[in-house]
């Protein structure tokens, strides 16, 4: 019969197109249920999860994010198989051909005759696009191909695949199933030319028994499985996610070997008691037996009284929780049973499940949290009538319990605060191909940094994604693979949320997800997908989710977040205000967790902080995740031979979205962006504060005490170390806070006997011991505060009556010097400098002029016409010329020359007709005071017009001699901040050279500053430079320096292309606006981090530097104590 109906579904016999049917979504597919092993004892089953379970940092270390991958790839197919006698993975090098469509597929490629020797090879798992085969494809919401559900285009590139097995002599007697973890988007497949099924879903597994397909056990005949995989179905009008298209096998293919009676499933649930001493579990089971006759009678007469059940007569199912966790490997892991379950009575013949009910129960429970996720190894054992063990499976599971409360999400019984990111599965040369190593290095990443739940965005991910995030401890919502984004586009095309014929399918992604998953105790929450609008098939997948597992909530932002289908309100994107009016409404019980938050695209994240400030101190805010976790570029290679990021368009792909993908807190190969250690800070755990004199540490943890953690201390003074210990502190229990008076502890001696004008303290929080993700000494929270005055500071008079210099005004220029020690040349035409030497080396090459533009950022750029830069553009001020109105010498004498430029901004296409005075938009006066010294003070009056946008910056920019370049700077750092990304930062004396403050960014653009710098000196090597401050009471600077000047990031569209200049372009700013992040495509700085149009006056000094010369003696000279 199989062979018959298969001549009616499969290609391409009666001209009807299965993939372009959405009520028909498999065919021969077995149901969905939990990952099988068919372990063939208790103990073997106990040893694979203590050897899987071997999963420390050191793994991480070995991802790979290039080539190599793709033989990891293979290694990791088999590695997951380990001994597991009676699984065989399929994973290595397949005969590949790619078809233009369907109807172009090779005739009865699936025979086990045909002759493949001229295809191609390639790896499964993969997404061929990544081997050469068509193309990727990156869209955001748009379909890439025309909106006419169900219909696909013709062009749909069809991939056909063919490999050989054979079944060991050990599997005979037993059933063949055909195990595809995922395929996208759908596609067919035969056994020795039989047709054996068809599946939909590109994230979720498809199985398929094929016993009665293939040559017997043993035998020296091989079995040819053949695959038929179409780029296109109905299902991908339910896959818009946010996410390159790519298509193949690209996850694992395994057999499994079964008995005739097998355990099919088995679903895992506790009860914690009220005071968590003990849980109550159940396990129900079903049975597989339909290969044999056995059946349960009823007596006559009652359709409710169940007589007897034949089958239990004959086997006996047990299960049994293990506590292996503290096993160091060489116990008998038999001997760790923590609780057996009792088999009760309960084939339930009302909804015809033929199921079994164990239940039993766990005294004073090890608890599973992210904090400590302590795990259990659950042991389902089928034996016969003498005892033999039929069949065993196992997985690892975790006593938690989830319930609500008013404005509350509770991980046993407590209001747990999601610190969470939106994870895509992605590779940058695999695409949507796994790594152990890699997946491993993303929770490392992630737990490192204070982050503790993760959203898989948008649809189920590996098997294996869920076992680390159990075992590493991370909150985790499960979202089903349903997103119609693109439908929002059209108004006139039905939503499938709203019609029937989609509702099966819809309702098979959700079950699927469930039934595969519901066994992890790191799942929370079920999410009945993103983005796909909200209807009356929404209200079902929810009603059945509901229905199946009452021990989590169900999360869905669709329809505005807040409908009847989710138990969390769930925004994305929403204001903090807004938030904070939600939580704050009597009428709304639920929790809020926004499912994204801070749009992390390039040089982004920032007002983070106001978020966190919301969230942790109001009732009803529990946390939200940040879209997204990587840098979703692939590796092309480029015109130049060498690989390099690439993202939408890259490929010749249309349409697309540009670089849309690229949202990530870590570029693709997982190397941090700046702005996750800004995600760390406002995370972290422990947090730090100094009010009202008091120093409060607070525990936020729900669970964990600080016993494990070391607190250290150190006060720096005008960026040096006064002193530094480790600080005594009795234990502090969860959500509980330690106050310590400022003057009373171990940091006020030194700075009672410090003269310095600034004192900070810095508290940082370390592990004692190392732990699966970290090693001893991982700093868990930083935080420094300010500590109080001693006394007021006065800026300090330049004395320069020592030191004698000569003034020359010529026809074009201004030369001011000091004998051979330093010479300044100003061109009279422009105001600038021409020259600056020091001891006659050539410091400044250029310079010095106002700016106020800087090269626009993603953030910068969104809203179209309500975008900064749109603004920006109308306001001309992209195109700004600055002519000198007047360069004046206002006096001089031995040892000061005064210098006055006048500049007007003008655009560079104003009406030539009009006066000056009426088409500029900044007047700027610039005074510079020049001692004998060398040392040079520049006054800054700043006067735009009024009715300009808010501006990118208000400050100068000069152009350094390019041998200038190692930076130290005392203010905040090290690493890139901005003024509304700075709190992680750490104010401080910090060297870097020029190369290495630049931040790659994919697509370049403003970058590498560095926010609240008192001070900063260039120098060559020999030590010649030039040292700049603030001045005069003028509040620190945003600083920023770099071989790529701002029209250099303006013009070039990928990193590769930058160009460096001749010289090192620097920006110090009295005013730099923020650089937003609360989404990128409305203008969204939040008000205190914008630059009004507005008068602005500030001084800077500018020293020469020898070797000789101290930065910090500078620095102190300029301020004298009142």
């Amino acid at each position: 019969m199989g062979s018959l109906a298969g001549q009616f579904v499969l290609p391409p016999n009666n001209g009807h197109k299965i993939w372009e049917d959405p009520s028909f979504i498999k065919w021969r597919k077995r149901d969905a249920h939990v990952p099988m092993h068919c372990h063939e004892s208790v103990e073997g089953s106990l040893r694979y999860w203590y050897e899987r379970n071997k999963v420390t940092l050191l793994v991480s270390r070995e991802a790979v994010w290039d080539d190599d991958a793709v033989a990891k790839a293979l290694d990791c197919a088999a590695y997951w198989v380990k001994d597991l006698p009676f699984v065989k993975s399929l994973s290595g090098n397949w005969k590949f051909f790619l078809a233009s469509s369907p109807s172009d597929a090779p005739s009865e490629f699936y025979d086990s005759s045909f002759q493949d020797s001229s295809w191609n090879t390639i790896p499964v798992p993969s997404n061929w696009q990544m081997h050469g085969f068509d193309r990727p494809i990156y869209t955001n919401v748009v379909y890439p191909f025309p909106l006419n559900p169900p219909k696909v285009p013709e062009d749909n590139p069809t991939g056909c695949y063919r490999t050989y097995f054979s079944l060991p002599k050990e599997w005979e007697g037993r059933r063949i199933f055909l195990h595809f973890e995922a395929v996208d988007s759908a596609f067919f497949t035969w056994v020795n030319g039989h047709p054996t099924g068809y599946s939909q879903d590109s994230r979720l597994p498809a199985e398929f028994e094929i016993t009665d397909f293939c040559h017997p056990c043993g035998s020296d005949q091989r079995n040819c499985l053949a695959v038929q995989v179409m780029r296109w179905s109905d299902g991908s009008y339910l896959e818009d996610q946010d996410h390159w298209w790519l298509s193949g096998i690209h996850r694992d293919v395994h057999l499994l070997a079964k008995p005739k009676v097998f355990i099919a499933d088995y679903f895992f649930k506790s009860n914690l008691a009220e005071d968590f001493s003990s849980a109550d579990i159940q396990v129900e089971v079903k049975v597989d037996r339909s290969a044999i006759n056995s059946e349960s009678s009823i007596e006559a007469g009652s359709w409710f009284k169940v007589s007897e059940d034949k089958f239990i007569s004959n086997f006996t199912i047990e299960a049994e929780i293990f506590d292996t966790g503290t096993s160091n490997g060489h116990a008998n892991l038999l001997s760790m049973s923590a609780a057996r379950l009792q088999l009760t009575n309960s084939v339930d013949y009302y909804l015809g499940f033929i199921g079994y009910q164990l239940k039993g129960k766990l005294q004073m429970p090890k608890l599973w949290t992210a904090e400590q996720p302590n795990l259990y190894t659950l042991v389902v054992t089928l034996k016969d009538a003498s005892g033999h063990i039929v069949d065993c499976e196992s997985c690892q599971v975790g006593i938690r319990q989830i319930s609500k409360a008013p404005k509350q999400l509770l991980v046993n019984g407590q209001p747990v605060m999601i610190r969470g990111v939106n994870r895509h599965e992605h590779h940058p040369r695999l695409g949507k191909t796994n790594l152990e190593s890699c997946m491993v290095q993303d929770l490392v990443l992630m737990k490192q940094n204070n982050i503790n739940a993760v959203r898989n965005s948008h649809y189920p991910q590996h098997q294996r994604w869920y076992e680390l995030c159990d075992l590493f401890g991370m909150y985790m919502i499960d979202e089903a693979n349903i997103e119609t984004h693109g439908f929002h586009l059209w108004s006139n095309v039905k939503h499938p949320t709203n019609e029937p014929i989609w509702a099966s399918a819809m309702l098979d992604r959700v079950i699927g997800m469930v039934d595969r998953d519901k066994n992890h105790a790191c799942i929370i929450s079920w999410s009945l997908g993103n983005e796909s609008s909200y209807g009356p098939n929404h209200a079902a997948l929810a009603g059945w989710v509901r229905g199946k597992d009452s021990t989590r909530v169900i999360h869905y932002e669709g329809g505005g977040a807040k409908t009847a289908s989710t138990d969390i309100v769930c925004p994305m994107y929403m204001r903090v205000w807004d938030m904070v009016k939600i939580a704050q409404d009597p009428a709304e019980l639920r929790p809020l967790i926004l499912c994204e938050y801070s749009h992390s695209m390039g040089n982004s994240t920032g007002n983070i902080l106001e978020y966190w400030e919301a969230i942790d101190s109001t009732f009803g805010l529990q946390g939200g995740f940040i879209w997204d976790w990587v840098d979703q570029a692939l590796l092309k290679k480029g015109t130049d031979g060498i690989k390099h990021w690439a993202y939408g368009g890259d490929f010749g792909d249309t349409p697309n979205d540009l670089n849309f993908c690229l949202n990530g807190l870590v570029w693709p190969d997982r190397s941090p962006h700046p702005a996750l250690h800004e995600v760390k800070f406002v995370y972290q755990p422990i947090k730090i504060s100094l009010k009202d004199g008091i120093v409060k540490i607070t525990n936020t943890h729900f669970f964990s005490t600080t016993q494990d953690l070391a607190f250290h201390w150190s006060v720096h003074g005008d960026g040096l170390e006064l002193g530094s210990g480790v600080l005594s502190l009795q234990t502090i229990s969860p959500q509980k806070t330690h106050d310590i008076k400022w003057d009373a502890g171990p940091w006020y001696d030194p700075w009672c006997t410090s003269d310095v004008t600034e004192i900070f303290l810095t508290i940082s929080v370390k592990f004692l011991s190392s732990t699966r993700w970290a090693e001893s000494g991982h700093i868990v929270s930083s935080a420094q505060v300010l500590l109080p005055v001693k006394q007021d500071i006065a800026p300090h008079i330049i004395d320069g009556a020592h030191a004698a210099l000569s003034t020359e005004v010529l026809d074009s220029s201004i030369e001011v010097k000091n004998s051979n020690l330093w010479e300044i040349k100003f061109n009279k035409q422009t105001g600038a400098i021409e020259s600056w030497k020091v001891d006659r080396v050539p410091i400044m090459s250029k310079g010095i002029q106002p700016c106020f533009w800087r090269a626009p950022t993603d953030n910068d750029r969104g809203g179209e016409a309500e975008s900064y830069l749109s603004k920006w553009k109308a306001a001309k001020l992209n195109n700004l010329t600055f002519i000198s109105e007047s360069c004046t010498v206002l006096d001089t004498s031995d040892n000061l020359v005064k210098i006055a430029i006048i500049y007007l901004g003008i655009p560079n296409d104003a009406d030539k007709n009009l006066p000056q005075s009426e088409t500029r938009l900044f007047k700027v006066n610039l005074v510079y005071s020049i001692y004998g010294s060398g040392d040079v003070i520049l006054e800054c009056h700043v006067e735009p017009n009024s009715d300009l946008p808010p501006l990118p910056r208000v400050g100068v920019e000069f152009h350094l001699d390019k041998s200038m370049d190692e930076i130290q700077w005392y203010g905040r750092g090290p690493f890139e901040c901005y003024p509304d990304r700075k709190a992680a930062a750490h104010v401080g004396m910090y060297v870097q050279d020029v190369g290495s403050m630049h931040v790659p960014y994919i697509v370049p653009y403003e970058c590498s500053g560095r926010a609240d710098v008192r001070w900063v000196t260039f120098r060559d090597k020999n030590g010649y430079g030039m040292y700049a401050s603030t001045y005069g009471g003028a509040p620190p600077m945003q600083m920023n320096a770099s071989y790529y000047g701002s029209a250099e990031l303006e013009r070039a569209t990928r990193h590769e292309e930058l160009v460096k200049g001749e010289d090192i372009e620097v920006h110090l700013d009295h005013k730099h606006m923020g650089v937003g992040g609360d989404d990128s495509w409305s203008p969204c700085v939040h008000g205190k981090y914008l630059v009004p149009p507005v008068h602005y006056s500030f001084s800077i000094r500018l020293s020469p530097l020898t070797a000789t010369t101290s930065a910090q003696f500078i620095y102190r000279s300029q301020l004298k104590k009142k």
